[in-house]
């Protein structure tokens, strides 16, 4: 098969991709790193702090997750050569088909793994709290963000995460007027952190009786979520607190209890709420939680030292450029407008297909890194 001579060089190629991920990895001094780990969990008194032990395992655990998968490659890489070098000399179409097949395979898996050697930010690793809000336009804005919502479900579940929704208010005659939701997986915050800013709709509106297009627009917000081996001190009497009934889409996913928590941090004026837990003490974790990762975001911006120093600052929302456009009249486009990076298939895009912006976004931003 001539398929299989260009292959060959197709591998070739890839053999230098693998070669400059292992010195990108520097998988000599990961080794070296859990072998370090794994001395640490024999000691005799590993258990004894049970938060320190937690923290070693995690890394650990990440440290061993990118090491198989880059050995999976490597292995995957040299199987192929041998079998492309047998089937150049003995054709079999079928079984050439295959290793074609498997080499754009192992392409995609060598370049997700370069993805995930830009993830290098401080929190990259952990789980992200994404809320999303609608912009002034009531209905067709409140709308715009159920879309964005959906949207950001279906990208989790095609990239197996996990979805988690931690506050859900509906909106008057539709969408809603805000959500908030936890995304679980490892580096969800890192390929997630670029979502952060103004998304702009345009259309025509199913809203508006003739048919005009509008103009819509919706934020989102991008916090990672706080582990146990961050340290935060939050002073108690800085926060204040509120319970209330909780009221979520459908009527039936939540306690129609007063178990909703709202969490009021009085210096910064910084409010978070949640409602999806069956307790008002599980609502409260969650929300203490979300407050953390809001003050830990201000604390790494001002480049503070102590999270006193950010008493008495005031916050307040403001609608900036948008950093994506979605058009579905009078053409169809979505647009990064911090990258140029745009796709034609909006419909795929609002179906989950973010990939392209947000490899586009961290490939311009690996050396701009702020948390």
């Amino acid at each position: 098969m001539l398929e299989l001579e260009d292959n060959k060089h197709k591998l070739i190629e890839l053999k230098e991709k693998i070669n400059s991920l292992k010195e990108a990895l520097n998988i000599v001094q990961m080794e070296k790193d859990i072998k370090a780990l794994e001395d640490e969990t024999t000691k005799d008194n590993f258990w004894d702090n049970q938060q320190n032990s937690s923290v070693i395992l995690t890394k650990m655990k990440r440290l061993q997750n990118k090491l198989e998968k880059f050995k999976k490659i490597e292995n995957e890489h040299e199987n192929l050569v041998g079998l492309n070098e047998l089937l150049i000399d003995e054709e079999d179409m079928e079984l050439g088909k295959e290793v074609l097949k498997n080499t754009k395979k192992l392409e995609e898996e060598i370049e997700h793994l370069q993805l995930e050697t830009l993830l290098s930010g401080k929190y990259d690793k952990n789980n992200a709290i994404v809320t999303l809000h609608p912009g002034a336009g009531g209905t067709e804005s409140q709308d715009w963000a159920e879309m964005l919502y959906r949207m950001y479900c279906r990208w989790a579940v095609a990239n197996q995460f996990e979805v988690e929704e931690l506050d859900y208010l509906e909106g008057d005659e539709a969408g809603i007027k805000s959500v908030t939701f936890l995304v679980k997986g490892e580096n969800a915050y890192g390929y997630l952190k670029g979502e952060m800013g103004v998304h702009r709709l345009v259309r025509i509106s199913p809203f508006d009786a003739g048919g005009r297009r509008h103009t819509s627009f919706a934020s989102a917000e991008v916090l990672p979520e706080i582990t146990e081996d961050i340290e935060l001190d939050i002073n108690p009497d800085d926060i204040k607190m509120d319970v209330y009934r909780a009221s979520g889409a459908g009527g039936q996913k939540v306690n129609k209890t007063s178990s909703a928590v709202r969490l009021t941090h009085i210096p910064t004026n910084i409010v978070v709420a949640c409602q999806t837990q069956r307790s008002q003490t599980q609502n409260r974790e969650v929300a203490m939680t979300m407050l953390k990762s809001k003050l830990l975001e201000l604390k790494e911006k001002e480049n503070k030292d102590r999270i006193e120093d950010l008493k008495g600052v005031q916050r307040e929302i403001a609608w900036g450029s948008q950093i994506r456009s979605y058009v579905f009249c009078p053409y169809t486009l979505v647009k990064d407008h911090r990258t140029n990076y745009e796709v034609g298939n909006v419909e795929a895009v609002m179906n989950g297909d973010l990939n392209g912006f947000i490899e586009s976004y961290l490939k311009s931003n690996v050396s701009n890194e702020n948390i």
